[in-house]
């Protein structure tokens, strides 16, 4: 098997064993990069050199005989919205287009003290905002499995570069289904842990209160290898969580036998793609082959969660960019006569239109006279949703649903109807509304004329109960093999 292909641990293992060296799975991953990421623009940057030089400072310290960490030597991909010092950092953004980060996010930190090699910086929609990765100012990325058809978003360049076997695994963040839907489109693993468990310092914040950093792996096993790496608590960032947060690998590969699993009737919607449908109800059966009791629940203010989250999500939006005038950060418009006129030019150019739509929803919520009606009300209804999964995990010990009512759409089919791409969330909000984990794993494949494209099943969880979701994902995984199909660009 070519090294690019391998996993986490697989990488790990034979450099135990000293059957290749790191420099070896970095040099396979950048050939593989520069052999066809023209075809579907994950990354925005490749950092080459300084993989390689990391890699070599790995095999030094094996050529001596000292004992590596699982992570050591392995070539991660980030998405470009997490600050790696001295690099570029734009969020998808021309208003960061020169951006260069002074320190490195807490999660790149942790993943340097693991030894981890960072090879690049992937594409992704401009500040989070989208579910296609269309919204980039940099060009749209493409799903490796049909390069007519969108990878997901807002973490699509991570997705895909995870799929087409560019990286061994990534790391993505996700706001209302940035990790899980692009996983899911993609064929690959997408953890969203719990809000708070993973530190949000140095990550370009979208809307604070949902966003959530996660890992991209093509096993369920590499994403709690990397969620074991990133999570605790943070001093710099005041919501990350101080409860001590056991490790998951450890009963990663016990049996869902008598595990009680809630399916939800909200998530079988009309209007939802019907094979999408039935390889979701296929893979339920394989659950309960394998011992797992499925329970039908209800989650009954599931139809308004994605209400609001787009009250929410704009409103932190917003504020959170209101920092982004020209003047303390990002690009200055040139010529501009006066302060207000370099405010207006510096953000109308530095922007783009999903951008612009959002910010400006997001101010109207906030606004004197519509906030109690907007985004008072929206935070009200937030608390339902929540108490929802509160009242549910009481019977049950996780959750699975469908990810996204549709397999991968085309690009530029959604474009132009906000609101058409907005439902392809519709199965992922609920996730964040309430702050809970969640967790993707393909589940099958669908055919779209000569293309199969891929499906995936979700698993959600109690609040900092990833153990759980990645258990019942792992059990998942290792009774079928569709995580094991490789798209044509890997």
């Amino acid at each position: 098997m070519p090294f690019h292909q391998l996993t986490i641990r697989e990488v790990h293992e034979g450099l135990v064993q000293k059957k290749f060296s790191a420099t070896d799975v970095v040099q396979s991953c950048l050939e593989h990069i520069e052999k066809n990421d023209g075809h579907i623009h994950a990354f925005l940057d490749v950092h080459g050199a300084s993989a390689l030089e990391h890699a070599r400072v790995v095999d030094e310290k094996i050529a001596k005989g000292a004992e590596i960490g699982v992570l050591e030597g392995v070539p991660i991909a980030v998405k470009d919205n997490m600050l790696l010092a001295g690099t570029r950092t734009t969020a998808g953004s021309k208003i960061l287009e020169s951006y260069i980060a002074s320190y490195d996010a807490t999660v790149i930190a942790k993943l340097k003290k693991e030894g981890a090699i960072v090879i690049g910086k992937t594409n992704m929609d401009e500040f989070a905002m989208g579910s296609s990765t269309e919204n980039s100012a940099f060009g749209p990325t493409k799903n490796p499995w049909d390069t007519d058809r969108v990878p997901g978003g807002s973490s699509g360049g991570s997705a895909a570069a995870v799929c087409a076997d560019e990286c061994i695994a990534a790391l993505g963040s996700d706001t209302g289904g940035s990790i899980r839907q692009p996983a899911s489109l993609c064929g690959v693993v997408g953890l969203k842990p719990t809000y708070g468990a993973v530190s949000r310092y140095g990550l370009i914040a979208m809307a604070s209160s949902l966003d959530q950093i996660g890992p991209f792996a093509k096993t369920v096993e590499d994403a709690a290898i990397l969620f074991d790496a990133i999570k605790g608590a943070d001093a710099h960032d005041s919501s990350s969580a101080t409860a001590s947060l056991q490790p998951t690998l450890p009963s990663l590969k016990e049996s869902v036998a008598g595990m009680k699993i809630g399916v939800p009737k909200e998530y079988f919607i009309e209007g939802m793609d019907e094979d999408v449908s039935r390889t979701v109800r296929d893979a339920l059966e394989v659950l309960k082959k394998e011992g797992a009791e499925l329970i039908d629940i209800e989650l009954p203010h599931t139809s308004y969660a994605l209400s609001v989250y787009y009250v929410i999500m704009p409103a932190e939006v917003s504020a959170n960019l209101a920092r982004l005038d020209g003047i303390r950060y990002g690009r200055q418009a040139s010529d501009a006569k006066d302060l207000a006129e370099t405010y207006r030019r510096s953000r109308g150019e530095g922007f783009g239109p999903e951008t612009r739509r959002r910010i400006m929803l997001g101010t109207y919520a906030l606004a004197a006279g519509y906030y109690d009606a907007y985004y008072k009300k929206a935070q009200s209804v937030r608390q339902l949703v929540r108490r929802d999964f509160d009242n549910a995990f009481r019977s049950v010990d996780c959750i699975v649903t469908p990810t996204s009512p549709t397999p991968a759409f085309l690009l530029g089919e959604k474009t132009s109807d906000p609101l058409a791409m907005y439902l392809a969330d519709i199965f992922t909000v609920s996730a964040n509304i309430a702050g809970v984990p969640g967790l993707v794993v393909p589940c099958g494949f669908v055919s779209r004329g000569e293309s199969r494209l891929p499906v995936g099943l979700q698993f959600l969880g109690r609040h900092f109960d990833e153990e759980t979701v990645l258990r019942a994902g792992h059990a998942y995984e290792s009774a079928t093999e569709w995580h094991t199909q490789k798209s044509p660009l890997s």
